[in-house]
């Protein structure tokens, strides 16, 4: 169909999957769109040895977004702060992420309150992101870990109900409960393998301003203790899958 009021006519396909299976000959019909029409795939899962994509890749453009590190995420981050010509330490920027998380939308509205907040100052601290910024449920989750670990079940409830309040569904609750636990299990295995802090956040996959609380979590426990609270979070699962318990009250018993 050629373009109507418009010099192009564009086409977006999201999640085709043609990127791993794509219909017969679908590659060699491109060859014939007419000029004015552009496609844009827009695909979670790309097989780069497909014929689609190598096609793709000879008569068009190909993009790939992929969150940024730490690092960008932080150089960014001090940038936002010298617009607003205020200054961050690398510990409160990395404490930021940690506490807000890594997607930049939510960081950016993060730091505009934190910029109001902080109107009379010029550096932006730790404390003020306390105050005003509000908490990821993975940093409530450590706060937890931290909990158990000290034995202090009335905080680690305390916490549990906190999320429930911020309308964490109870299952995703778990799901990081279990990631957690399942990340600590491997740094716990590196440490009793002796490996060096430096080389845990590549094998167990978090980012290195993480580690030293991993490490300080992973040494409470044994290896054993941990996979046993790891099939714990696994049998809460099943149970809660499968209607013998109700979520809320089956991860608060975990």
């Amino acid at each position: 169909t050629l373009p109507f009021f418009a010099d192009r006519r564009v086409i977006v396909i999201i999640n085709s999957g043609y990127f791993k299976s794509a219909p017969e000959k679908f590659q060699d019909r491109m060859e014939f769109f007419p000029d004015p029409t552009h496609v844009i795939f827009v695909e979670h899962e790309v097989d780069k040895r497909s014929r689609l994509y190598k096609k793709i890749k000879e008569v068009g453009y190909v993009a790939e977004f992929n969150s940024l590190d730490t690092r960008t995420l932080g150089i960014w981050i001090n940038s936002l702060c010298k617009e607003e010509g205020k200054s961050i330490s690398t510990e409160a920027i990395n404490y930021l992420i940690e506490y807000i998380g890594t997607d930049m939308n939510q960081l950016k509205l993060e730091l505009e309150k934190l910029f109001s907040y902080t109107i009379d100052k010029k550096i932006v601290e730790r404390e003020d992101i306390q105050q005003v910024c509000i908490s990821q449920a993975t940093s409530k989750i450590f706060d937890m870990l931290d909990a158990i670990g000290s034995r202090n079940q009335g905080k680690a409830l305390s916490l549990y109900h906190d999320l429930l309040e911020l309308r964490e569904p109870p299952m995703r609750i778990l799901f990081l409960l279990t990631r957690q636990y399942n990340i600590l299990l491997q740094v716990r295995r590196c440490l009793d393998e002796g490996k060096d802090s430096s080389l845990i956040a590549p094998i167990v996959g978090v980012p290195p301003f993480t580690v030293k609380k991993y490490v300080a979590q992973g040494k409470i426990y044994s290896y054993g203790r941990l996979k046993k609270m790891l099939e714990e979070c696994q049998e809460t699962d099943y149970k809660i899958k499968t209607g013998q318990i109700t979520d809320v009250i089956g991860v608060e018993l975990l």
